[in-house]
């Protein structure tokens, strides 16, 4: 029976891996990360994104504010600081001059926040189906400079990050709580109230302070689509490592951890649209954190493990590329990426 496309092949896990392997990897010849780092004469990095998110208007944001920041999150994570961005629309028949306007001003308002300039565009126009609500769809392309960051004296400072850089003894370091947004689109969807907002947010205070202070930046990842899980396992894998995270430092809202009890969900697979993780030299551990707190949007920021060393590697079971979660109770779980469907539409 000849493969088809499922709402599982969008979930940023195991069946969105597939997808990329099976096809795009093989037709493009090249590495299908979030940005690309490319030599135009100076080095800049490109990404592109394409945003569907139900519903389009939440608590703490609507996909305007999405797109940007989903955008410039993935240039960040590549150590550049983003400059421009492209905002495509297909616009569904129907929609009305007021929603285009209030998302527009949104994403106007968010690239002003994050320091970018949307410097073109396109619009097009899809039939309406009857009886659906008509939606707006936004695909976006962003620039981020490679040399564009500045420390306190004015010399220029640039990092080389990658997913497969992180080393034995580093720290991992997560931005804040999880599962917010998940929480909060997937109880917009059933009408349950969960107490919380959305965290889309550019985390461009996040990233510059921590380049331009000279901190040893090793590996840094947006934690979208997939989740935490999703995310520690693929940087495990491409570093050839082993990751060994503590399950009490990992941070989740008490509001986020009851709606999980409720619908049976693992904050671990949830998804996020404004928190990262940072993987740090060991000996800036504490100054990492500093900074992370002290930015807009870090103050939950917590270390939740670290990159085992030689010794520990000898004492465990694990292999390169696992990821071992230990439970307060001196437990061990094995962390994989997300299998099947997640969250559709969550971005």
């Amino acid at each position: 029976m000849e493969k088809v496309i499922t709402t599982a092949h969008g979930s940023g896990g195991s069946a969105t891996g597939e997808l990329i392997g099976e096809i795009f990897e093989k037709e493009f010849h090249d590495e299908m990360d979030d940005a690309a780092v490319v030599d135009a004469g100076a080095r800049v990095a490109l990404t592109t994104d394409s945003f569907v998110v139900t519903p389009q208007i939440y608590k703490g944001g609507d996909i305007g504010r999405l797109a940007v920041c989903g955008t410039v999150n993935d240039l960040l994570m590549r150590g550049s600081r983003p400059a421009y961005l492209t905002a495509g629309f297909i616009l569904g028949e129907g929609v009305t001059f007021s929603f285009l306007k209030r998302v527009a001003h949104s994403m106007a308002e968010t690239a002003k926040e994050a320091g970018v300039r949307i410097v073109a565009g396109d619009t097009k126009v899809v039939e309406g189906s009857p009886g659906k609500t008509p939606e707006i769809y936004i695909n976006t392309a962003g620039c981020g400079l490679m040399d564009g960051w500045k420390d306190a004296s004015g010399k220029t400072v640039s990092v080389d990050v990658s997913a497969a850089k992180a080393q034995p003894g580093d720290a991992i370091i997560v931005s804040g709580t999880l599962g917010d947004h998940h929480a909060t689109i997937l109880g917009a969807r059933m009408d349950i109230d969960v107490s919380t907002e959305s965290d889309n947010a550019p985390l461009v205070d996040m990233v510059g302070k921590l380049i331009t202070s000279g901190v040893k930046v090793h590996s840094m990842r947006d934690i979208t689509r997939g989740g935490l899980g999703t995310v520690l396992k693929e940087l495990a894998g491409a570093s050839g490592k082993i990751f060994l995270i503590r399950d009490e430092s990992i941070p989740v809202r008490p509001a986020v951890r009851d709606f999980c009890g409720i619908m049976g969900l693992d904050p671990l697979y949830m998804g996020n649209e404004g928190k990262m993780i940072c993987i740090v030299a060991r000996e800036d551990e504490d100054r990492a954190l500093e900074i992370i707190r002290g930015s807009v949007y870090g103050e939950n920021a917590q270390v939740i493990g670290h990159v085992a060393g030689a010794a520990e590697e000898k004492s465990t079971q694990a292999q390169p590329g696992d990821v071992i979660l230990r439970t307060a109770v001196g437990g061990e779980r094995s962390i994989d990426v997300l299998r099947g469907e997640g969250l559709p539409r969550i971005c």
